[in-house]
């Protein structure tokens, strides 16, 4: 009997290539992952799943598939995997001609992608937990960062508390508006065009690399991005499915990850990785990129707080709940 053929849109990230590239089998199942790249290409994979459409199992923005669940959208379940994370301290830009601490931007007009997304969810919690900033008096532009319009069209569920949010509707990118003025702060995934070229824009913590480290080696949190999710139906029809992928995708990153630990020629073009190696064992243990969720913790309570207070969720879930016991 031919094995099922399902669908997997997920980015080309170093820990999906050894799937991507056959070296890896999800037992049971061929797997026809549509890879994509970059920040566009995969918000359409998450506007697509969040309509309905998309693909039999994707990549998915946590913060959307836990607000979804939250408000009773059941259609995905998730499995314990996270294919992207990133600490997000260097990511917030300010004005510095009106903006020097992070307390300043309290009350002030801030461009993000989406006030939802989940870069943006982590980088108000630390910013509220660690500096005490107080984003209820803010006003929220969104827009897409460096080109004029929206970032994507989301399917997320209406916020539970009243939040100031602007769309850019402006012929200006929210980096454009940030280089002239008419917002004081950007904060999110993307790094605008305009640090760089204009004097006045800087990150708001310079020395971002040791605020994260000292952050993690605080709270365990290591922010997560991304979860892998399955169409419900196609996971009520396959229940051995999420255990398979769950093998799989941990098997293709030990792969991705003793590729990166042979520094004796470099796989990337980092040329002090060996030095990056030697902290990933010092401060990870080796492993900077877990599955599971005993693991990973600190990190989805931190999140799902963070949905609540910040107006996307009325109660915290269950990480029970919300991911499938395969980890």
């Amino acid at each position: 009997m031919a094995k099922p053929t399902l669908s997997f849109a997920c980015t080309l990230y170093d820990r999906m290539m050894p799937l991507y590239l056959r070296e890896v089998a999800v037992n049971g199942f061929d797997l026809d992952f549509k890879g994509s790249h970059g920040v566009q290409g995969v918000r359409a994979i998450f506007d697509s799943m969040g309509a309905g459409k998309g693909f039999d199992i994707s990549e998915m923005s946590t913060s959307e598939y836990i607000s979804g669940f939250a408000a009773g959208r059941r259609t995905m379940v998730a499995i314990p995997v996270f294919p992207s994370r990133v600490f997000r301290s260097g990511f917030t830009f300010v004005n510095a001609d009106r903006i020097r601490r992070p307390k300043d931007l309290e009350g002030k007009r801030i461009g993000v992608p989406l006030y939802t997304m989940t870069a943006a969810v982590f980088a108000r919690g630390h910013l509220s937990d660690d500096y005490g900033v107080d984003f209820e008096d803010c006003t929220w532009v969104q827009g897409a960062m460096n080109e004029r319009g929206s970032h994507g069209n989301p399917a997320a569920p209406p916020m539970l508390k009243p939040v100031r949010i602007e769309n850019n509707t402006s012929p200006h990118s929210l980096s454009d508006l940030l280089a002239a003025g008419e917002i004081d702060a950007t904060l999110g995934a993307i790094i605008p065009e305009s640090y760089g070229r204009q004097r006045n824009i800087q990150r708001l913590l310079p020395d971002y690399r040791q605020v994260e480290l000292q952050y993690f080696r605080r709270t365990r949190v290591f922010p997560i991005m991304h979860t892998i999710v399955i169409k419900r139906e196609v996971h009520e029809r396959h229940p051995e499915l999420a255990r398979a992928l769950y093998d799989a995708f941990s098997e293709s990153k030990r792969l991705a990850l003793a590729r990166m630990m042979d520094v004796s020629s470099l796989q990337y073009m980092l040329p002090w990785l060996a030095q990056d190696v030697e902290e990933i064992n010092d401060v990870f243990g080796g492993d900077p990129w877990p599955y599971g969720l005993e693991a990973n913790r600190p990190t989805l309570e931190a999140l799902t707080r963070y949905l609540q207070e910040q107006g996307m969720t009325a109660s915290r879930i269950s990480l029970d709940e919300l991911f499938l016991p395969v980890g």
